[in-house]
């Protein structure tokens, strides 16, 4: 194999394992594993290990985390209750030399976790702010799903109370006929699935969709099918554990001959034809040759 002297080789040795600007952070966002305790890598462990103190959601849940990787820095509750008041304090550790990392329960910090705030007063404050990335429920689920994975739209938890939610699948639902078209995700909790896939048939109809729960764990499982199957399943039958939901997008529909004609006519009686064949050709979706030509044909059946 030849040597690509231009890609300098990868980092990987423990001892090595944090390196500049990762050494000098201050704050270190570290992703923890979303079930299987071993998806967690050398980097994060590292850091971690380097902490002088780590913040968590759950202090129980993270402390069975450092028992199994030997991590013994100290532990801080941090989470939505705290985290406006604890943050000051947190950066004036960080201006001591202090060096912190910050975990959610489960995958990347901030991804419908805590950590925003401290991320942004990290920021500001001029400190050396890094991320160690790694597991993440949503795009794992996203690769086992089966539904077009670019673009997406990772959406966090949808409304508890049923009115807002489906106020807010609506407003989706027309930001799709004004063009939006992605694959859309959310986390739901178990006891509330059944009446959100309920909510999303009542919007969206019979769209293909999936459920992913329990990933990385002895009984993972991703169901695919469209919304209402999934519905009349999960009717009946209560789910268990970490659930990720995803609905693929509305399917493309080309406009047929006479939707762009009527759409030519509007746009040949203000511009001119090169100009409206570009327009049309644009809206629709079709290739700008064949809506030129659409076009040349109607204004040579109107010629005298």
């Amino acid at each position: 194999m030849a040597d690509d002297s231009s890609h300098p080789p990868a980092d990987t040795a423990p001892d090595r394992a944090v390196t500049a600007p990762q050494a000098h952070a201050a704050l270190t966002l570290v992703a923890t594993p979303i079930g299987n305790l071993a998806d967690i890598s050398p980097r994060a462990i590292a850091a971690l290990r380097a902490a002088s103190l780590v913040l968590c959601e759950d202090t129980r849940i993270t402390a069975r985390l450092c028992a199994v990787h030997n991590i013994s820095s100290r532990l801080m509750p941090f989470h939505d209750h705290n985290e406006a008041v604890a943050t000051p304090d947190l950066i004036a550790r960080m201006r001591r030399g202090e060096r912190l990392a910050l975990v959610s329960d489960a995958g990347t910090p901030l991804v419908s976790d805590p950590g925003y705030r401290l991320v942004r007063a990290t920021i500001d404050a001029d400190l050396i702010l890094t991320a160690i990335p790694g597991a993440n429920a949503a795009v794992t689920a996203l690769q086992l799903s089966g539904l077009p994975p670019h673009p997406f739209l990772f959406l966090g938890f949808p409304p508890a109370r049923q009115a807002a939610r489906l106020a807010e699948f609506t407003r989706l639902r027309a930001a799709e006929v004004a063009g939006l078209h992605a694959t859309l995700i959310w986390y739901e909790a178990p006891h509330r699935l059944a009446e959100t896939l309920t909510d999303l048939v009542a919007v969206f109809g019979a769209r293909p969709a999936a459920v992913a729960r329990e990933l990385t764990k002895t009984f993972e499982e991703t169901r695919r099918a469209p919304l209402p199957d999934l519905a009349a399943h999960y009717a009946t039958t209560a789910p268990r554990g970490e659930i990720t939901l995803l609905v693929g997008p509305a399917p493309e529909v080309r406009p047929d001959s006479a939707a762009i004609d009527a759409a030519l006519r509007t746009a040949l009686a203000h511009m001119s034809l090169k100009d409206a064949a570009s327009l049309v050709a644009e809206a629709t979706g079709t290739p700008r040759k064949a809506v030129y030509n659409r076009a040349l044909g109607m204004m040579r059946e109107r010629a005298p």
